[in-house]
């Protein structure tokens, strides 16, 4: 039993060792060790049971018999105050958010509906809220597209609308699973959400992608009067594959290249929340492996990096920003291995370069890829965050309108007002 308890004391620690430093270079480890840290780092306090409950049933069966066993219990002890510091980073991402959103006031119209009482985990139960399931949007080649709506059960004023875009690396992922707790939590605190599929790779070759989002945007402002919806204030959010899809709608509103048969609609958003997100196609910091390209050659793009560039540059959010782009938050983790980080950094930086309107960055220490997944303390941090930013957005945009033109909201883009730096408080 001594041994067995050396043994299990060692894989706990690899986790916790793999949260702090995941592989990146070898290809055999990349995913597993991927897996392997966002599960660690973002159930830190559940490892943390289970390990204790090992512990205590080898001990009780004689795990300490021999020098082995109180190895693994010193190794033990040590992976239990690495878990407890993921543990700490998790909930000093208020501090992080507090920092990149400073001058954006903390709540509007009284206090939001706190997350613990809108999200109990794997319950799956939300207070004041409903859901509809599976609207179709579109009938494109032969495919269904669907959408979900969450939204507020009382009904009334027009409320601000939100766009959730799943990731998956423009390839897998569903609606189902994704940009739950921040739906949840918006829902809560008077926003609609809309779910929105869309094709995916292989079967689609980019930009349909980003067409059939511009679709669903069409179709959610054309039906803003059945989910009782401000047409004129929608944000978009998304991560992964979602953040870059998120960061492509938003700086290319009413290009009619991604419009075919819907030129003259309306698809600009009112403020961008990529999370996550993939911002450079083209690779040119360097950040990511060969295999991103190959997955992008072979599967999104459908064409030689070397013989189109300028497919990728066009399909780069870095390479389409410009001084009217709506305003961003855009939020990261500085531990994330599969959208690295320094490619957030480039895009924050070129936007806030360009753009007439606010660009905030919240990087979040000790984060993974997909760490929103679940409602853990760094998620229940992000979304309050979120709604905070949102809401300050709402407000300027609200009180702008009113000032222009007191009893009737701006219905032409022209109209819309413009956010300056500085301007949401």
């Amino acid at each position: 039993m001594p041994w067995v308890f050396l043994v299990l004391s060692l894989v706990g620690a690899v986790f916790t060792l793999n949260a702090f430093v995941p592989v990146r270079g070898i290809p055999a480890l990349f995913f597993p060790s991927w897996v392997g840290s966002w599960l660690t780092t973002e159930l830190a306090i559940q490892h943390l049971v289970w390990q204790g409950l090992l512990t205590a049933v080898l001990i009780a069966f004689g795990g300490l018999a021999t020098w082995p066993g109180w190895v693994g219990l010193g190794i033990t002890i040590v992976s239990w105050l690495g878990l407890l510091v993921i543990f700490r980073n998790g909930k000093r991402a208020t501090e992080t958010f507090e920092r990149a959103l400073e001058g954006v006031a903390p709540s509007v119209a009284g206090d939001p509906v706190p997350i613990r009482q809108v999200w109990v985990p794997f319950l799956n139960r939300r207070r004041g809220i409903q859901t509809t399931r599976n609207i179709i949007y579109r009938t494109v080649a032969g495919r269904r597209l669907k959408l979900d709506v969450v939204q507020p059960r009382s009904t009334g004023r027009r409320r601000p609308a939100i766009m959730q875009i799943h990731g998956g690396a423009w390839i897998v992922g569903d609606k189902r699973e994704q940009g739950w707790p921040l739906m949840a939590h918006l829902a809560a605190n008077g926003w609609v959400c809309f779910n929105v599929n869309y094709r995916l790779s292989p079967w689609a070759t980019f930009p349909e992608h980003l067409i059939d989002l511009k679709y669903a945007l069409k179709w959610i402002r054309e039906h803003a009067d059945e989910y009782g919806i401000d047409p004129d204030f929608i944000v978009v959010t998304g991560g992964s594959a979602g953040g870059h899809l998120t960061a492509m709608m938003a700086l290319t509103a009413n290009n009619p290249e991604y419009q075919p048969g819907f030129e003259d609609v309306d698809t600009s958003v009112q403020a961008a929340v990529p999370i996550y997100g993939v911002y450079d196609f083209t690779n040119r910091l360097g950040a990511y492996p060969p295999r991103f390209k190959r997955l992008l050659e072979g599967t999104i793009m459908k064409a030689f990096f070397e013989e189109e560039p300028e497919k990728y540059e066009r399909a780069s959010p870095v390479d389409r920003v410009h001084p009217d782009a709506p305003p961003f938050f855009v939020v990261h983790g500085n531990r994330d291995t599969l959208a690295p980080v320094e490619d957030a950094r480039f895009f924050v930086e070129r936007l806030r370069e360009v753009s007439s309107a606010p660009v905030y960055y919240a990087e979040l220490h000790g984060a993974q890829h997909a760490f929103d997944i679940f409602c853990s303390p760094r998620t229940a941090r992000m979304v309050e965050a979120v709604l905070r930013f949102v809401n300050g957005v709402h407000r300027h945009v609200s009180i702008e309108a009113e000032r222009r033109e007191p009893f009737r909201r701006p219905q032409t883009r022209s109209s819309r007002p413009r956010i300056s730096e500085g301007q949401i408080s």
